[in-house]
């Protein structure tokens, strides 16, 4: 089986960006991971090894702030995330990819999306999250995390997965700006939606959102009646194994 490779880069301010890559077969698949998650999840190394199997290009990172790379969580931002998944996958798959995005990481990958137009193959979303600064957590902010955003610059929110997050007002401002649901996205190439409708993170109908604000033809929602946010159950991941399995063949003309 193929080895995986691993590695820093360094952004150019001294935070080096943790990642771990398989040569293979192109277009390379890469996996960008959610909000406070990490590249050592389980559906990131499922693909992994999937791609392992296959042959397949891979490519797996950590923003800023997340896993083992450098910086804090708390002075990163949506824009300032999608950068750094664009310098290492400038640096280490620098041609023609296919994007999977794990809730934050859908929208990261639709950022991208209109960022490289073509050179993004197909897009897989895993509880896509796309603007959920504005759409989920604003709406639901209480006077007092308010005021606090207001006086301290940011809160404590309680997290059901481990220590609270502190959600700052730079992460809200800068999700405003680079919002993707507000036009549609102009995206030619394959779409998968994966979408739990127990998940109590990202509505379901989120998904249904995403597929009609976007240009092209081909895209799918797949919806999954008792799947949760994470859809990491052996049933979900050998799902999200052969919707990448179909999108790979319709790109490779299989």
């Amino acid at each position: 089986m193929t080895v995986e490779q691993t590695g820093r880069l360094d952004r150019g301010d001294g935070v080096e960006l943790a990642w771990a890559s398989l040569p293979g077969d192109g277009p390379t698949v890469v996996f960008l991971g959610g909000f406070r998650s990490d590249m050592e999840g389980t559906k990131a190394l499922a693909l992994r090894d999937f791609c392992a199997r296959q042959g397949q290009a891979f490519l797996r990172l950590d923003y800023s702030g997340h896993g083992v790379s450098g910086g804090r969580f708390e002075d990163g931002c949506i824009g300032e995330w999608a950068d750094d998944a664009a310098r290492v996958i400038d640096a280490r798959a620098p041609g023609p990819v296919i994007l999977i995005g794990s809730s934050m990481g859908g929208w990261i990958s639709m950022l991208l999306a209109r960022r490289w137009a073509a050179r993004v193959r197909g897009l897989i979303g895993i509880a896509a999250a796309p603007d959920f600064t504005s759409r989920l957590m604003e709406p639901a902010l209480t006077e007092a995390q308010r005021a606090e955003l207001a006086s301290n610059g940011l809160f404590l929110e309680p997290n059901p997965y481990g220590p609270p997050v502190p959600i700052t007002a730079k992460l809200l401002e800068d999700g405003r700006k680079q919002s993707v649901m507000e036009s549609p996205l102009p995206f030619a190439g394959p779409v998968r939606l994966l979408q739990g409708m127990q998940d109590a993170e990202v509505p379901w109908h989120t998904a249904t959102d995403i597929a009609q604000h976007l240009d092209g033809h081909d895209v799918r929602v797949l919806l999954i009646k008792d799947g949760d946010h994470r859809l990491s159950r052996p049933g979900d991941l050998a799902l999200l194994e052969a919707t990448l399995a179909g999108v790979l063949r319709l790109i490779q003309g299989g």
